[in-house]
This record gives C-alpha cells, structure tokens and sequence, in this order.
C-alpha cells in the first residue's frame, strides 16, 4: 500500500450521526493522546442536511462542511475518507475516494453484497492506498492479551468458541422500521452485530472453514415511524445462529440478536483450549476471565483487568483498573490507521479481510436459506 507522503493528513468525514461523531472524537483524541508521525488536520464533513453539516463541522473543529459527499471527496485538502453513513452508501463513497486515489476509513460491514466488497477490494488494491473498517473491538488491549495467550500456547491446542453478541434495541415489536430493517441495506442482526463478532471470532483463531446456520424472522412487520398504527413488513433476521467449523480444528458456535432484552452491547465468547479457558464481554470490556487446568483444590476462574501493562492502555491511564471505554477504542484504531499510512503498521482490518468477513456472513446466509452446510471457500 502507497504510504502517506503528506506533512499534514486532511480527514474528510461523511456522516453526521452517532458513528460520525465517535469518530470525529477518535481524531481530536488520537492527536492529544500519540504522538502521531503526521500532523492530523480535520478539513471537511458531509451531510445531506447543510445547515446539520455546517452545525457539526464547527462543532467538532472541521475547517468546513459540504452538503454533497462528492464534494468531500474532490475536496483537494482531504487525504482521507472517513465514512459513517448508512451501509448501502458504503460502496458508492468508497468507491468513489479510491477512484480520487484517497485512503479510506469505512464502518462495518463493508457492503450491502459479497459482490460490492469484492468491486470495494480489487478497487483498493489497484489504488494501492491505505484501507481500514471499522471492526474497533480488536482494539481493545484486554483482547490483545487474550491473543496472545491463544498464540503462545498458554490455553494449549485451541478446540472450542462459543460466541454471542446481543443487544435489545429491536426488542419491543413497537420499535419503529429503519434502514437496518432492509436487506438491500444490509441489514438485520447479522449484519449489524454479527459481522463484529465474526471478525472477532477471524481475529483471534483464523480462518473458519464451514459453517451450519439458521436465521429467524421473529418480528414480522413494524411501525413505519414512532406511534403509527401503518405497519411495515420486515423480512430480515431478527437473530441468527451458527455452528462453526475452524481450519485450525476447533468448533465453535455463533449466535446475533437484537431482541435479547437486558443486553446493551453483549459482544461475548468463551475460548476453550487443552490447557485452560478464556472468557470476554464487551459489556465489562476492561476485564478478561482465564481458568488454568492442572491445579486441584485451586478451581476456578481469575479475573484479569486491563492495565498499562497491555499495549496502548497506557497512553490514556497510567493505573490498572481505571478502564478504558468505547471512545478509547475508536481512538486506538485511528493510532493504527495513522501508523499503516505512514508505514510503521501493517496490522488491522482493511478492505481485504473485511471481504473475508462478508464471504463468512454470506455462507451463513445461504447454510440459514438452504438448510445446510457450506464450505466458506465454495462463496
């Protein structure tokens, strides 16, 4: 990938809501909290609404705003592209900025269709310029540690994932219709939560080699806004679960919902190896649970907390047990993105194992649909 060659870094940002905001607090954050090897400058934001746009881009320090993303993108002081939009704009403003030959930084998931992120991978890898998505939970140092304890043996030969992410936003049948109730706006809970939990799960144990699925409707149809009696019908899956199969031989299973009343952001799993096991929750995210075989009368599990000890804790604390919080998450993935511009980091999910991620959603579409299982390489 083509390094970045600027003095100073423009950032473009597309998106205005809760997703544009976070990271436009990751970008004030990371230029506070690193040392950064370029000077970051916050140049443009986009929105369809102008005067929004405008309210933001003074709100958040952007020079200034652009009520067409296009724009944005022919902007000559924006060297980066941020995208936070509706996932069914993914592709046209991707494309669009590696088109201009602009690094890009996309939200989750990274299209609506396998299609789309394969056109969104062979176009960054002719622009050859940096590419990242948004799957900011690997950035969380206690899931760092828990990598490394997995790679170094420490749990023994890997052999079992159970992993969940539930919230319950879409639990009451009287939630309103939105754009995440659209297929062709890849939607529903899969796509929405547990493309995050794929990548988690890709991220700390490899490739998964075939899936068995089966994704419910539970909710039919739903408001058209707040407080209509005219319904909508909805045809995407209100939770999905799997069974995995890992090329490293481990079997897991998978499970998405947003209807799990009492979840708020339960991105969980439980890794279990030969020699001990490992547990996470996004909702305690500074906390990892490890149980270590081979001590009797000494059973049970110790609690880990996050400290300066694991990289990048450091830089926002200097104490264990402060914790860290979402917003810390985000602005640990802006660090790594800055670093893979300026080529002193490589590591992170670009473009390339965003595609694996949609190639793993989408055999579980089809094993869901087909009642079957489906090798991941035959997507």
């Amino acid at each position: 990938m083509r390094q970045s060659t600027f003095a100073d870094l423009g950032v473009g940002l597309i998106g205005t809501g809760f997703m544009g905001r976070a990271h436009a607090l990751a970008f004030h954050n990371a230029r506070t909290t690193f040392d950064l090897e370029v000077n970051l400058k916050l140049r443009a934001v986009a929105d369809a609404d102008a005067a929004r746009a405008e309210h933001c881009a003074r709100a958040w320090g952007f020079d200034r705003s652009h009520a067409d993303w296009q724009q944005l993108i022919s902007d000559p002081g924006v060297n980066l592209v941020a995208i936070t939009t509706p996932n069914h704009l993914h592709f046209p403003m991707a494309m669009a900025a590696l088109e201009a030959g602009k690094a890009v930084y996309c939200e989750k998931p990274l299209a609506v269709s396998l299609e789309q992120a394969r056109d969104m991978h062979r176009a960054a890898l002719k622009a050859g310029v940096v590419t990242r998505v948004g799957y900011n939970y690997q950035q969380n140092p206690i899931i760092g540690l828990a990598r490394d304890m997995i790679e170094s043996g420490e749990l023994g030969q890997i052999v079992s994932f159970q992993g969940e992410f539930s919230e319950d936003f879409m639990g009451d049948p009287k939630s309103p219709w939105s754009w995440r109730c659209e297929q062709a706006h890849a939607g529903g809970a899969l796509a929405d939560l547990g493309s995050h939990l794929l990548a988690m799960a890709r991220y700390l144990l490899g490739d998964i080699e075939a899936v068995c699925a089966d994704a419910h409707t539970v909710h039919g149809q739903r408001p058209v806004c707040v407080g209509s009696q005219e319904q909508r019908q909805i045809a995407i899956d209100d939770q999905t679960y799997a069974l995995l199969r890992f090329a490293n031989g481990a079997r897991g299973t998978f499970g998405s919902s947003w209807l799990k009343h009492g979840y708020k952001n339960h991105l969980s799993f439980e890794i279990g190896g030969t020699l001990g096991t490992l547990s996470f929750d996004q909702q305690r995210l500074n906390e990892l649970r490890v149980y270590r075989s081979g001590a009797p009368g000494r059973d049970g599990f110790q609690r880990i907390l996050a400290g300066p000890a694991q990289p990048g804790y450091a830089a926002f604390c200097p104490a264990p047990g402060h914790q860290l919080g979402y917003n810390e998450l985000k602005t640990l993935e802006v660090r790594s993105l800055i670093q893979a511009l300026c080529g002193a980091n490589s590591e992170g999910p670009d473009f390339a194992e965003a595609l694996e991620v949609e190639r793993l959603a989408t055999a579980i579409r089809v094993a869901a649909k087909e009642m079957r299982w489906v090798k991941v390489s035959d997507i």
